[in-house]
């Protein structure tokens, strides 16, 4: 009989906020949307949907799957866990 090894990965994704002024954020797949009052990321847990004012990308490296934001937030919730299907720039260019 075959035995079978348990092949299911942890998911990790963080997020690291310092005084409400700066995040970086893992696990980050794709940047889906951003403006001065929101950021959606797609993240290995859905997306993130982060709210503020004067919100900034200062780093994005989707090859280490880190972001790096600036402004003031408000709000961080989680959204459409496991049902992303590509980016708003893949959809919207079919």
């Amino acid at each position: 009989m075959e035995e079978r090894k348990n092949t299911t990965q942890k998911i990790v994704s963080n997020i690291i906020v310092e005084s409400r002024e700066r995040i970086t954020v893992s696990g980050v797949n794709d940047v889906e949307s951003f403006d001065e009052n929101s950021i959606i990321l797609s993240t290995e847990l859905g997306n993130l949907i982060i709210k503020g004012q004067d919100l900034k990308i200062g780093k994005l490296n989707l090859d280490s799957g880190e972001v790096l934001a600036e402004g003031d937030f408000d709000s961080f919730e989680y959204a459409d866990y496991g049902t992303q299907k590509g980016s708003f720039f893949s959809k919207m260019f079919k």
